[in-house]
């Protein structure tokens, strides 16, 4: 245990760090980990459903499948309207894996990293220096890697459907078309600058959204319990009835804005 609440927070905050001093080429262990486990558990539980799916008498999980499917497949088809054999899925991949992440926050704070400091106790190891993030979510690398993912998506899937030259034009053309050949010339420096700032503000634009709202949600936990049991109960209890909100809302979000990012990406102007 920490011996003060400041140590107690930036315990909580550390990383499960491959190496330390390897800098960037060090990698998060438990983020890596925990979004691979969690990655395993949607498609084992999707999978499991599907084989097991009953039109005479579907179970409650299978009723949940189902709607979870249908209310992607709904929102996909209002803001994509292309021809696409993986937008649906891979928006449901998206809500799915990423609400899976999110809901980590809802587990106690002390639960898991008190479990890694038992068995790293067990194997002789300082259990002061024993460190488990269990949010995915709350870590600006996985959130960062996500939204880079689909900003290969959005290059992969206007290449597919304009043509390697037909994206090319679009960057130099879009937004602003000239007809005269000379002034399209002119313009399109400025048309490329403009294209590159869009292309990468939309990535950077969603892993910051979810990364600060999961961060700041697994902050206050780790507040709330510094505080005493009573106070716990008090604070903690309305906090994580609102924070299943916030999880499934992230959720989504993630989820619509990568399909309105991709929507524009198959689209001829």
């Amino acid at each position: 245990m920490a011996s003060n609440a400041t140590e107690y927070i930036k315990h909580h905050l550390t990383f499960w760090n491959s190496d330390p001093s390897a800098g960037f080429w060090s990698l998060h262990v438990d983020t890596f980990s925990i979004s691979l486990i969690l990655g395993f558990i949607f498609v084992g539980v999707f999978a499991l459903v599907a084989r097991r799916a009953s039109l005479e008498a579907p179970g409650r999980l299978q009723l949940l499948v189902e709607s979870i499917i249908e209310m992607v497949d709904t929102r996909v088809k209002e803001i994509f309207h292309a021809k696409s054999k993986v937008a649906a899925p891979l928006a449901l991949t998206i809500f799915c894996w990423v609400f899976l992440m999110n809901a980590m926050d809802m587990l106690p704070v002390d639960l898991l990293p008190w479990i890694a400091q038992n068995i790293g106790a067990a194997m002789g190891h300082d259990p002061h220096h024993v460190y488990l993030r269990v949010v995915p979510s709350a870590d600006v690398n996985a959130t960062f890697a996500m939204s880079l993912s689909v900003m290969i998506c959005i290059i992969g899937f206007s290449i597919s459907a304009k043509g390697l030259g037909g994206w090319g034009k679009e960057l130099l053309t879009a937004p602003f078309h000239a007809h005269n050949p000379v002034l399209a010339a002119i313009l399109a420096p400025i048309n490329f600058v403009f294209q590159m700032i869009e292309l990468l503000a939309k990535p950077i634009s969603l892993s910051l959204r979810l990364f600060g709202n999961m961060y700041s949600g697994e902050l206050i936990f780790i507040l709330i319990a510094l505080l005493p049991w009573g106070f716990q109960w008090m604070l903690g209890a309305p906090w994580a009835i609102f924070h299943i909100l916030v999880i499934t809302l992230q959720a989504f979000v993630f989820m619509m804005l990568t399909i309105v990012y991709l929507s524009p990406a198959v689209e001829s102007h």
